[in-house]
């Protein structure tokens, strides 16, 4: 009986003492520093406890992810974005560039920035035009930019 004991405390530290979520967030900046960008669900991080054994790298995974829901990402939109890129690095980013120069001009609330030595990203706006999440886009194609831009930010009329 002992070890069916042993392994029920295993089991628990191991698969449900990841799954609950602490209740401090980090700021999305902060998240950035750490590693974590996008829009990592709670159960991403749930799914990284069972192959990484760092406790306090799946803790931090679970300050900067968003919750699983009912469809709870497409609903979250944003009221503006920043394509941030190195100017420098633009001639390896064919599909940014065209997205930049063809397509852009669809969203009046996305701005393009140029920072030095800095992977191409988007970060989402809120309201008060505070930095809600950072994504990286470096390997995405001008149609996954356009489509994913439409889908989450908010039309100019709206805001």
């Amino acid at each position: 009986m002992n070890v069916y004991k042993g392994c029920g405390v295993l089991l628990f530290f191991t698969f449900l003492l990841p799954i609950v979520k602490s209740k401090e967030q980090l700021s999305s900046r902060e998240c950035e520093d750490l590693g974590f960008t996008g829009l990592a669900l709670c159960s991403d991080c749930n799914t990284l406890a069972e192959y990484v054994k760092n406790q306090e790298l799946v803790s931090d995974c679970l300050k900067c992810c968003t919750e699983d829901s009912d469809d709870s990402i497409s609903k979250i939109t944003y009221s503006g974005a920043i394509i941030e890129v190195c100017m420098r690095k633009l001639v390896f980013y064919p599909e940014i560039v065209g997205f930049i120069e063809e397509e852009k001009d669809q969203f009046p609330t996305v701005k393009v920035q140029y920072l030095f030595n800095s992977p191409p990203k988007l970060i989402m706006l809120d309201d008060e035009g505070q930095h809600k999440e950072t994504i990286r886009i470096d390997n995405w194609k001008r149609e996954h930019m356009l489509q994913f831009l439409q889908e989450k930010v908010k039309p100019a009329s709206a805001i």
